[in-house]
């Protein structure tokens, strides 16, 4: 039963002041962005909804508005219940008695407009703004909403939503030269951070793929090089656990029990530990962990690999049972040829030739011939009244392997160890190309033939069964009982429900991930399912939880790397200037770090006129030519004793506390700020 939750007012006559953030926005995305910005990066917050209900989740009472008072109400006595028990240090570890540090800076301001027009984002305060996130749920909408706002302000900030990887990149050079003409002279690590384009499906993907795998791992890119952040399980007793090149977090204790409970920033002592120092990690025993593993160069964006292979060989062109007719009736001609070689006095070459003739109708009568040469004769001409139907069959079965060649493939037989993949919408389409990339076997279950991902299941001929998932025999045909996991990422949250309980019905140990928009449900699913299979491992996801880190860094200015699950935590990897960072500058790498808070892990060593604004794009390389290619120029392997200069940049892995402290003390630092 949801409580009541009172109207916010409008405040349509208080402009906001200048410096704000606007965010837009018609799913949960928007709503965490604006939850992020507020009380993590204490930033002012103008939200924008359209008005009515969420077109996501029309079956909830509430509208888009009365959601994000909601939000907003639990994360404010949250933030408060932190603050009440924490002592002198906030939950963000600034100093002060409120685990909201964000006094003074008021209420998100709510607005609601069916478009984000003219008018509506002047009266938002859009001339006077820092930045502006477009994270609705259409491209179209975003594009239209990014050109009006870099028209109406062209040194705003902005940070795009949009699926189209390609159209991202060129919408992302088309507005910064936008901002180079109204801004000549402007600096380009400013003009490379005026607009962002991001993806909430390619942020999330990598960690619902992994929510399917055992001990998978997570990769960071950074100047053409891969980071790679593994999970390891816990040592064994007398074993002592490879830090690699360093420890990002510790696991909750009970990470590895299926019927243990996954750890989130309010999970107290139980809760995983990002970026513990030396000591913690020494005294933690009994728990896995996330290291730095290995560091190595990427190569060029390849295609997901087919489950079929590449070109079309016999197996797919041909049924097992018409293989086996060919190779008995070949066996047969065989034997017919070494019979004829050992009762006649022909050559070998003499005897296979008389036996295809035979075998084809085409050779005389052996009138005369020795009895044996009579028989084989006659024996010949039975086989070859085999032949005509095999050959009948052949060509009929590579018609239609033909014809089908554009269709999509069934489950084959023996199937197992597979994982069932439940939606082909956007995130679900991502999560199949991240399997895929992982050499997974994947069969993927879709009610609408017409959907997103249908085109590159066919293309990488990944069994695909349509129907609803919520049918009876729908994931039998999907191989369900010999599946190792299942993932449900349809829109629909009861449908990801209805089909995680019968799943668990046909196989009580199936590993299963749900995708859930309301974090309540989610909360009250995730428990159920626990305490109903405790031998089972269960896990939830919310994508928006899982991106809205990655949009409020890019939202700040700073270029974010990726962002790592840890359970129900989010680490984040950065690129940041030491100048302006008094935590920073000044001290070395082993003062810099702090515990629980960022970590310094590599030190960009190119001079600064000659540095890759975008430490996350590949360096120009042609791999075709001769030459090596460009070396990187971070420095992963640091002296604990090397000193910070205002002129280095730097990469760190840093929690979202974290990172926003670091953010906030450049801020005050600053003049003019």
């Amino acid at each position: 039963m949801l409580g009541f939750v009172p109207p916010l007012p409008q405040q349509p006559g208080r402009p906001p002041s200048s410096g704000h953030m606007i965010v837009c926005g018609d799913d949960a995305l928007a709503r965490r962005l604006a939850v992020e910005l507020r009380f993590i990066y204490g930033e002012r917050v103008t939200l924008l909804l359209p008005p009515g209900r969420d077109a996501n989740n029309p079956e909830t009472p509430l509208t888009q508005r009365g959601r994000a008072a909601a939000l907003f109400g639990r994360m404010s006595a949250a933030m408060n219940r932190a603050g009440n028990g924490s002592g002198a240090t906030g939950g963000n570890g600034a100093a002060g008695g409120s685990g909201d540090t964000n006094a003074g800076v008021e209420a998100v301001r709510i607005m609601e407009a069916p478009e984000p027009s003219d008018d509506v984002l002047e009266e938002a305060g859009i001339d006077r703004a820092a930045a502006l996130a477009l994270v609705y749920d259409d491209d179209e909408r975003n594009i239209r909403a990014a050109l009006t706002a870099r028209r109406l302000n062209p040194r705003l900030r902005l940070v795009i939503r949009l699926y189209n990887r390609k159209l991202g990149q060129h919408l992302e050079e088309l507005l910064d030269q936008a901002a180079a003409v109204a801004m000549p002279g402007i600096d380009p690590a400013l003009l490379d951070a005026s607009t962002t384009v991001l993806s909430d499906a390619d942020t999330a993907a990598p960690a619902l793929a992994a929510t399917a795998l055992t001990g998978s791992s997570k990769i960071i890119q950074a100047e053409g090089l891969l980071l790679r952040a593994a999970e390891r399980p816990p040592p064994r007793p007398g074993e002592h656990a490879d830090p690699g090149l360093c420890t990002l977090a510790l696991l909750s204790s009970t990470t590895n029990d299926p019927a243990g409970a996954e750890g989130s920033d309010s999970s107290g002592d139980e809760a995983p530990q990002l970026l513990p120092d030396e000591r913690a990690v020494a005294d933690a025993t009994g728990r896995g962990t996330v290291v730095l593993e290995a560091i190595s160069r990427a190569d060029p964006a390849r295609p997901a690999t087919r489950m079929g292979g590449r070109g079309a060989p016999l197996a797919q062109i041909f049924s097992r049972r018409l293989r086996w007719s060919a190779l008995g009736f070949a066996l047969a001609a065989v034997a017919l040829v070494i019979a004829s070689l050992l009762t006649t006095e022909d050559t070998a070459l003499r005897s296979a030739y008389l036996t295809v003739l035979d075998l084809l109708g085409m050779n005389d009568p052996a009138e005369g011939a020795p009895p044996a040469r009579q028989i084989i004769q006659i024996l010949s001409g039975i086989a070859g009244l085999l032949l005509l139907p095999l050959l009948i069959a052949a060509v009929l079965e590579a018609f239609g392997t033909l014809r089908t060649a554009s269709s999509l493939r069934r489950p084959p037989r023996g199937l197992g160890g597979h994982v069932v993949l439940l939606g082909l919408g956007k995130i679900g389409t991502r999560v199949l190309v991240r399997l895929r990339e992982l050499d997974i076997p994947v069969v993927v279950v879709e009610e609408d033939p017409e959907a997103r991902g249908i085109p590159l299941a066919r293309s990488m001929h990944v069994p695909t069964v349509i129907g609803d998932v919520t049918q009876e025999g729908v994931l039998e045909a999907a191989k369900i009982r010999r599946a190792h996991a299942l993932l449900a990422l349809t829109s629909i949250d009861t449908t990801n429900l209805e089909a995680a309980l019968y799943a668990r019905s046909v196989k009580p140990d199936l590993r299963v991930a749900l995708r859930l928009y309301d974090d309540e449900f989610a909360t009250a699913v995730y428990r159920t399912l626990r305490t109903a299979h405790p031998q089972a491992l269960t896990r939830s996801r919310s994508v928006s939880h899982l991106a809205a880190p990655s949009f409020a860094v890019a939202m700040m200015g700073r270029q974010i790397l990726g962002a790592v699950p840890v359970e129900r935590k989010v680490m984040l990897f950065a690129a940041l200037e030491v100048a302006g960072h008094p935590q920073l500058e000044g001290h070395t790498v082993e003062q810099a770090f702090r515990a629980g808070a960022w970590r310094v892990l590599a030190i960009d060593a190119t001079p600064p006129a000659d540095r890759n604004p975008d430490l996350a794009a590949l360096p120009p390389f042609d791999p075709e030519a001769d030459a090596a290619p460009p070396p990187s120029g971070l420095v992963w392997d640091l002296h604990p004793g090397y000193v910070l200069r205002a002129q280095d940049r730097v990469v760190i892995a840093a929690t979202r506390r974290g990172l926003a402290e670091l953010l906030r003390r450049q801020r005050s630092a600053v003049p003019g700020r």
